[in-house]
């Protein structure tokens, strides 16, 4: 069984599904992962859908969810990618380890399509250089034979 690694913030609509897609992407061949919100906002923003359709990557199956769906499951990582996200977090079975790694939202971006869009492509950028990251470093550990983290 693959180590679930849960991916935390607010709203569950941008942020988190950005960086789910790129660590499942990454990693998901050895980890599990699932993003959820402690105040979800019951869709997956569709500029996150667009931005992470332009590298390849496929969110449109996402849908928003709360973190309390896993409380009752063992998530060996917490990370969270919002400040509020951190803060009401709380602890889950089993969990070993716990990240927390802000980005700005894009969900707030103001201004014209094309300048939201920017937005957007500069966070997923920026959340893509750490999960990617992250899943290099979780890769070289599993294979030197150490626990995850």
């Amino acid at each position: 069984m693959k180590p679930l690694v849960l991916i935390l913030c607010t709203g569950n609509s941008c942020r988190s599904h950005l960086a789910e897609g790129i660590l499942r992407a990454a990693a998901g061949d050895f980890l599990e992962v699932a993003s959820a919100g402690s105040e979800p906002a019951g869709f997956v923003h569709p500029l996150a859908i667009e931005v992470m359709r332009e590298i390849g990557v496929d969110i449109s199956g996402h849908r928003s969810k709360h973190l309390n769906e896993f409380l009752s499951r063992e998530v060996e990582t917490v990370i969270t990618v919002c400040g509020n996200a951190d803060q009401v977090c709380p602890t889950f079975p089993g969990q070993v380890n716990r990240h927390h790694w802000p980005f700005e939202d894009p969900a707030k971006a103001i201004g014209t399509e094309a300048e939201k869009l920017a937005v957007f492509r500069r966070v997923r950028d920026e959340i893509r250089r750490v999960f990617e990251a992250y899943a290099a470093g979780r890769r070289d550990q599993l294979r030197a034979g150490h626990n995850p983290g």
